[in-house]
């Protein structure tokens, strides 16, 4: 737990820690992609529905789960930036936004590239459409937000709200299949005791999340090194200011 601590504490420890880590990151990430599209697209059989059109899944899946997973990591770490003001875990809500953004414009595109042949139309105002249409946006405001207040302070404390307040769409994301009839399908994945899906196509799956999830926290990691290198530059650039004048 102490070493937990240490890790959000100290920008110098978590430096040294990413930069362990984002090596690691990108090997499970490139070997799980490697499996996962392989096996995915060449050996698990067609769907008795909707024929080889369901193989979109291997990549609209884990975009859809990671826009809501980099979501809630986000509102985790405004709430700890918040009530604690650890300026690590504002960085790791900024390092996220974009990716987050990333994954969320991609859930939305493949699920039109899928809807075409399953719905006859690229696009309908669906629950579960909208509502992931409405975090985009949200991402969007807060990458806007952050851009357009210069003082990092201020910026960072309009942001975490902003994230917050946004947070209120996750679950209506999530539960929308099952709070209303929609045309989306219900969900097969998180349904481990009674799987909807046959392993052949399971797994391949499970090793594409596992290889977006990789590919977000290197990258994240990657971006928040470059966002403390940032911050702490200012912060000697100003001090260093400061002593001329003394």
């Amino acid at each position: 737990m102490l070493t937990f601590l240490h890790f959000f504490i100290s920008p110098k420890h978590f430096y040294k820690l990413a930069t362990r880590l984002i090596p690691i990151a990108w090997i499970v990430c490139l070997l799980s992609l490697g499996y996962g599209l392989t096996v995915g697209l060449a050996f698990a059989p067609a769907d008795y529905q909707q024929g080889e059109a369901y193989r979109i899944i291997y990549v609209h899946v884990p975009c859809a789960t990671l826009s809501l997973m980099v979501f809630a990591v986000m509102a985790v770490m405004s709430f700890v930036y918040l009530i604690w003001k650890i300026k690590l875990a504002d960085i790791f809500a900024k390092a996220s936004a974009p990716i987050g953004a990333s994954f969320t414009f991609l859930a939305l595109v493949t699920g039109a590239l899928w809807g075409k042949p399953m719905w006859g139309t690229w696009w309908i105002w669906d629950v579960r459409l909208t509502s992931e249409l409405i975090l985009l946006f949200v991402y969007l405001g807060i990458i806007a937000l952050r851009a357009a207040i210069e003082n990092v302070e201020t910026s960072s404390r309009a942001a975490s709200i902003l994230t917050l307040v946004g947070a209120v769409d996750l679950p209506i994301v999530h539960y929308s299949v099952n709070w209303w009839n929609t045309l989306h399908q219900k969900a097969s994945l998180l349904q481990f005791a009674k799987p909807t899906l046959a392993p052949s196509m399971l797994f391949p799956l499970l090793a594409m999340l596992l290889a977006f999830s990789c590919y977000y926290i290197a990258v994240m990691l990657m971006r928040s090194r470059c966002e403390l290198l940032l911050r702490e530059a200012e912060t000697k650039r100003i001090q260093d200011a400061i002593n001329t004048f003394q």
